[in-house]
Protein backbone atom coordinates (compact mmCIF):
# COMPACT_ATOMS: atom_id res chain seq x y z
CA UNK A 1 0.00 0.00 0.00
CA UNK A 2 1.32 3.45 -0.65
CA UNK A 3 1.46 6.39 1.59
CA UNK A 4 -1.39 8.13 -0.55
CA UNK A 5 -3.35 4.92 -0.15
CA UNK A 6 -2.81 4.56 3.52
CA UNK A 7 -3.40 8.24 3.92
CA UNK A 8 -6.90 7.89 2.22
CA UNK A 9 -7.52 4.63 3.81
CA UNK A 10 -6.96 6.74 7.20
CA UNK A 11 -9.35 9.44 6.14
CA UNK A 12 -11.96 7.73 5.13
CA UNK A 13 -12.04 5.20 7.93
CA UNK A 14 -12.53 8.67 10.24
CA UNK A 15 -15.20 9.50 8.00
CA UNK A 16 -16.95 6.20 8.88
CA UNK A 17 -15.78 6.19 12.36
CA UNK A 18 -17.74 9.89 13.03
CA UNK A 19 -21.03 8.64 11.12
CA UNK A 20 -23.42 5.81 11.72
CA UNK A 21 -25.02 3.63 9.42
CA UNK A 22 -27.50 6.28 7.78
CA UNK A 23 -31.78 4.94 7.91
CA UNK A 24 -29.75 1.31 10.12
CA UNK A 25 -31.87 -0.14 12.97
CA UNK A 26 -29.53 -1.25 15.50
CA UNK A 27 -30.09 -4.39 18.25
CA UNK A 28 -26.95 -4.16 20.53
CA UNK A 29 -26.29 -7.34 23.03
CA UNK A 30 -28.87 -10.07 21.63
CA UNK A 31 -28.03 -13.19 24.04
CA UNK A 32 -27.45 -16.28 22.09
CA UNK A 33 -26.41 -18.16 25.21
CA UNK A 34 -25.80 -17.93 29.01
CA UNK A 35 -22.10 -16.12 29.06
CA UNK A 36 -21.99 -12.63 29.39
CA UNK A 37 -19.83 -12.61 26.22
CA UNK A 38 -22.34 -15.10 24.08
CA UNK A 39 -23.54 -11.48 22.74
CA UNK A 40 -23.99 -10.35 18.99
CA UNK A 41 -24.88 -6.82 17.60
CA UNK A 42 -27.09 -6.33 14.50
CA UNK A 43 -27.13 -3.34 11.75
CA UNK A 44 -30.32 -3.88 9.82
CA UNK A 45 -30.85 -2.00 6.20
CA UNK A 46 -33.91 0.49 6.73
CA UNK A 47 -37.17 -1.06 6.38
CA UNK A 48 -35.96 -4.74 5.67
CA UNK A 49 -37.72 -7.13 4.16
CA UNK A 50 -36.23 -10.32 3.33
CA UNK A 51 -32.77 -8.89 4.01
CA UNK A 52 -29.53 -11.16 3.30
CA UNK A 53 -27.05 -10.77 6.21
CA UNK A 54 -23.56 -11.19 6.72
CA UNK A 55 -22.37 -12.52 10.44
CA UNK A 56 -18.85 -11.09 11.17
CA UNK A 57 -16.43 -12.52 13.90
CA UNK A 58 -13.60 -10.09 14.95
CA UNK A 59 -9.92 -11.07 15.56
CA UNK A 60 -7.62 -10.44 18.06
CA UNK A 61 -5.84 -13.86 18.68
CA UNK A 62 -8.50 -15.63 20.10
CA UNK A 63 -8.15 -13.81 23.10
CA UNK A 64 -9.14 -10.34 22.83
CA UNK A 65 -11.31 -7.92 20.71
CA UNK A 66 -14.77 -7.29 20.21
CA UNK A 67 -17.70 -7.15 17.89
CA UNK A 68 -17.78 -2.98 19.38
CA UNK A 69 -14.97 -2.14 17.93
CA UNK A 70 -15.02 0.36 15.86
CA UNK A 71 -12.79 -1.02 12.58
CA UNK A 72 -14.64 -4.65 12.97
CA UNK A 73 -18.36 -3.03 12.14
CA UNK A 74 -18.55 0.57 10.97
CA UNK A 75 -17.94 0.68 7.37
CA UNK A 76 -18.84 -2.95 6.80
CA UNK A 77 -22.41 -1.99 8.43
CA UNK A 78 -22.44 0.98 6.55
CA UNK A 79 -21.94 -0.32 3.32
CA UNK A 80 -23.77 -3.52 3.52
CA UNK A 81 -26.85 -1.73 5.07
CA UNK A 82 -27.01 0.63 2.08
CA UNK A 83 -26.67 -2.01 -0.07
CA UNK A 84 -30.06 -3.95 1.52
CA UNK A 85 -28.03 -6.54 3.61
CA UNK A 86 -27.98 -6.89 7.42
CA UNK A 87 -24.63 -6.74 8.99
CA UNK A 88 -24.58 -9.32 12.56
CA UNK A 89 -21.11 -8.37 14.20
CA UNK A 90 -20.75 -11.48 16.96
CA UNK A 91 -18.86 -12.21 20.39
CA UNK A 92 -17.29 -15.34 21.86
CA UNK A 93 -15.90 -16.11 25.06
CA UNK A 94 -11.90 -16.13 24.47
CA UNK A 95 -8.99 -17.81 25.95
CA UNK A 96 -8.20 -18.82 28.57
CA UNK A 97 -11.92 -19.70 29.27
CA UNK A 98 -12.72 -21.00 25.80
CA UNK A 99 -9.95 -22.58 23.46
CA UNK A 100 -10.50 -22.21 19.10
CA UNK A 101 -12.96 -25.27 19.10
CA UNK A 102 -15.02 -23.85 21.95
CA UNK A 103 -14.85 -20.63 20.33
CA UNK A 104 -15.95 -21.94 17.02
CA UNK A 105 -19.15 -23.35 19.50
CA UNK A 106 -19.81 -20.50 20.05
CA UNK A 107 -19.85 -19.24 17.02
CA UNK A 108 -22.15 -21.80 16.08
CA UNK A 109 -24.45 -21.28 18.44
CA UNK A 110 -24.45 -17.79 17.59
CA UNK A 111 -25.48 -18.44 13.77
CA UNK A 112 -27.72 -21.29 14.81
CA UNK A 113 -29.72 -18.30 16.94
CA UNK A 114 -29.38 -15.84 14.19
CA UNK A 115 -30.66 -18.17 11.57
CA UNK A 116 -34.05 -18.91 13.84
CA UNK A 117 -34.29 -15.08 15.07
CA UNK A 118 -33.91 -13.06 11.85
CA UNK A 119 -37.31 -13.88 10.46
CA UNK A 120 -38.59 -11.49 13.27
CA UNK A 121 -35.83 -9.10 12.18
CA UNK A 122 -37.27 -9.15 8.05
CA UNK A 123 -34.15 -10.92 6.81
CA UNK A 124 -33.84 -14.27 5.16
CA UNK A 125 -31.64 -16.63 7.34
CA UNK A 126 -31.28 -18.45 3.94
CA UNK A 127 -29.54 -15.90 2.80
CA UNK A 128 -26.56 -15.70 4.67
CA UNK A 129 -22.83 -15.22 4.66
CA UNK A 130 -20.19 -16.14 7.42
CA UNK A 131 -16.86 -13.90 7.13
CA UNK A 132 -14.42 -13.07 9.80
CA UNK A 133 -10.58 -11.90 10.44
CA UNK A 134 -7.32 -13.11 11.35
CA UNK A 135 -8.29 -15.69 14.00
CA UNK A 136 -12.01 -15.10 13.55
CA UNK A 137 -10.98 -16.17 9.86
CA UNK A 138 -9.53 -19.53 11.17
CA UNK A 139 -13.11 -20.20 13.03
CA UNK A 140 -15.19 -19.19 9.99
CA UNK A 141 -13.42 -21.32 7.85
CA UNK A 142 -13.17 -24.18 10.69
CA UNK A 143 -17.14 -24.17 10.20
CA UNK A 144 -17.34 -23.19 6.60
CA UNK A 145 -15.39 -26.84 6.11
CA UNK A 146 -16.86 -28.65 8.33
CA UNK A 147 -20.46 -27.30 8.72
CA UNK A 148 -21.30 -30.25 10.57
CA UNK A 149 -19.79 -28.68 13.77
CA UNK A 150 -22.08 -25.93 13.33
CA UNK A 151 -25.01 -28.26 12.89
CA UNK A 152 -24.33 -29.97 16.20
CA UNK A 153 -25.71 -26.59 17.38
CA UNK A 154 -28.85 -26.28 15.68
CA UNK A 155 -27.50 -24.40 12.70
CA UNK A 156 -28.44 -24.64 9.34
CA UNK A 157 -26.75 -24.18 5.80
CA UNK A 158 -25.16 -20.91 4.92
CA UNK A 159 -24.28 -19.30 1.10
CA UNK A 160 -20.74 -19.33 1.54
CA UNK A 161 -17.36 -18.17 3.85
CA UNK A 162 -15.46 -15.14 3.81
CA UNK A 163 -12.06 -15.55 5.25
CA UNK A 164 -9.99 -12.56 6.25
CA UNK A 165 -6.37 -13.24 6.01
CA UNK A 166 -5.57 -15.74 8.46
CA UNK A 167 -2.17 -17.67 8.41
CA UNK A 168 -3.83 -21.32 10.36
CA UNK A 169 -5.81 -22.85 7.50
CA UNK A 170 -3.49 -25.86 7.99
CA UNK A 171 -3.06 -25.75 11.59
CA UNK A 172 -1.24 -29.01 12.21
CA UNK A 173 1.12 -27.69 9.63
CA UNK A 174 1.29 -24.24 11.17
CA UNK A 175 1.95 -25.76 14.89
CA UNK A 176 4.76 -28.07 13.70
CA UNK A 177 7.20 -25.10 12.80
CA UNK A 178 7.62 -22.46 14.79
CA UNK A 179 4.72 -21.21 15.85
CA UNK A 180 4.09 -17.65 17.31
CA UNK A 181 3.65 -17.46 21.53
CA UNK A 182 0.02 -16.29 20.25
CA UNK A 183 -0.27 -19.42 18.39
CA UNK A 184 1.32 -21.34 21.17
CA UNK A 185 -1.45 -20.08 23.67
CA UNK A 186 -4.25 -20.96 21.77
CA UNK A 187 -3.24 -24.54 19.97
CA UNK A 188 -1.22 -25.57 22.19
CA UNK A 189 1.15 -29.09 22.07
CA UNK A 190 -1.72 -31.54 21.16
CA UNK A 191 -1.33 -32.61 17.27
CA UNK A 192 -4.97 -34.88 17.92
CA UNK A 193 -5.58 -31.02 18.81
CA UNK A 194 -4.11 -28.68 15.87
CA UNK A 195 -5.79 -31.73 13.09
CA UNK A 196 -9.19 -31.23 15.25
CA UNK A 197 -9.36 -27.29 14.87
CA UNK A 198 -7.51 -27.58 11.16
CA UNK A 199 -10.04 -26.24 8.55
CA UNK A 200 -7.42 -27.49 5.75
CA UNK A 201 -7.86 -31.27 7.93
CA UNK A 202 -11.63 -30.63 8.16
CA UNK A 203 -12.44 -29.57 4.37
CA UNK A 204 -14.63 -32.23 2.79
CA UNK A 205 -17.39 -32.30 -0.36
CA UNK A 206 -19.91 -30.79 2.10
CA UNK A 207 -17.80 -27.53 2.66
CA UNK A 208 -19.38 -24.23 1.49
CA UNK A 209 -17.76 -21.95 -0.63
CA UNK A 210 -14.74 -19.80 0.14
CA UNK A 211 -13.47 -16.56 -0.64
CA UNK A 212 -9.81 -16.24 0.97
CA UNK A 213 -8.66 -12.83 1.38
CA UNK A 214 -4.83 -12.96 1.63
CA UNK A 215 -2.49 -9.98 2.39
CA UNK A 216 1.05 -10.35 -0.03
CA UNK A 217 2.53 -8.36 2.98
CA UNK A 218 1.93 -11.37 5.31
CA UNK A 219 3.91 -14.56 3.59
CA UNK A 220 2.85 -16.76 6.22
CA UNK A 221 -0.92 -15.84 5.29
CA UNK A 222 -0.76 -16.15 1.79
CA UNK A 223 1.18 -19.71 1.27
CA UNK A 224 -1.43 -20.87 3.48
CA UNK A 225 -4.31 -19.70 1.73
CA UNK A 226 -2.79 -20.47 -1.89
CA UNK A 227 -2.28 -24.11 -0.15
CA UNK A 228 -5.86 -23.99 1.18
CA UNK A 229 -7.11 -23.35 -2.43
CA UNK A 230 -5.36 -25.86 -3.94
CA UNK A 231 -6.66 -28.91 -1.70
CA UNK A 232 -10.46 -26.78 -1.85
CA UNK A 233 -10.08 -26.96 -6.05
CA UNK A 234 -8.87 -31.50 -5.34
CA UNK A 235 -11.67 -31.92 -3.26
CA UNK A 236 -14.24 -30.09 -5.41
CA UNK A 237 -15.14 -27.03 -3.04
CA UNK A 238 -14.97 -23.75 -4.55
CA UNK A 239 -12.36 -21.33 -3.34
CA UNK A 240 -11.39 -18.05 -5.00
CA UNK A 241 -7.89 -16.46 -4.15
CA UNK A 242 -7.73 -12.36 -3.47
CA UNK A 243 -4.66 -11.45 -2.99
CA UNK A 244 -3.82 -7.66 -2.03
CA UNK A 245 -1.11 -5.70 -1.18
CA UNK A 246 -2.82 -4.25 2.23
CA UNK A 247 -2.01 -4.90 6.06
CA UNK A 248 -3.17 -7.75 7.89
CA UNK A 249 -4.97 -4.47 10.19
CA UNK A 250 -6.16 -2.89 6.61
CA UNK A 251 -7.61 -5.86 5.17
CA UNK A 252 -10.30 -6.06 8.27
CA UNK A 253 -10.75 -2.00 8.61
CA UNK A 254 -10.70 -0.88 4.79
CA UNK A 255 -13.63 -3.94 3.88
CA UNK A 256 -17.15 -1.65 2.93
CA UNK A 257 -14.77 1.33 1.94
CA UNK A 258 -15.21 2.36 -1.70
CA UNK A 259 -12.23 0.56 -3.81
CA UNK A 260 -11.77 -3.01 -5.83
CA UNK A 261 -11.55 -5.03 -2.34
CA UNK A 262 -15.01 -4.60 -0.98
CA UNK A 263 -16.18 -4.23 -5.12
CA UNK A 264 -14.56 -7.98 -4.76
CA UNK A 265 -16.15 -9.22 -2.02
CA UNK A 266 -19.76 -7.72 -3.25
CA UNK A 267 -19.44 -9.93 -6.48
CA UNK A 268 -18.35 -13.28 -4.37
CA UNK A 269 -21.26 -12.73 -2.14
CA UNK A 270 -24.04 -11.43 -4.80
CA UNK A 271 -22.40 -15.19 -6.67
CA UNK A 272 -24.04 -16.83 -3.81
CA UNK A 273 -27.19 -15.39 -3.22
CA UNK A 274 -26.63 -12.72 -0.49
CA UNK A 275 -26.65 -8.99 -1.96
Amino acid sequence: MTELTRRTLLAGLAAFAALPAQGATVRRDVAYGPDPLHRYDVYLPESPSAAPLVVFLHGGGWAFGDKGNDTVWKAKSAHYNARGIGFVSVNTRLLPEADPMQQAADLARALAHVQQTAPGWGADPSRLALMGHSAGAHLVSLLGADPGLARRWGASTWRATVALDTAVFDTERYMARKPSRIHRRAFGTSRAFWQDASPYARLGAGATPFLLVASTKRPASLSAARQFARAAKARKVEAELYEINYSHAAINAALGMPGPYTDTVDAFLSRHGVG
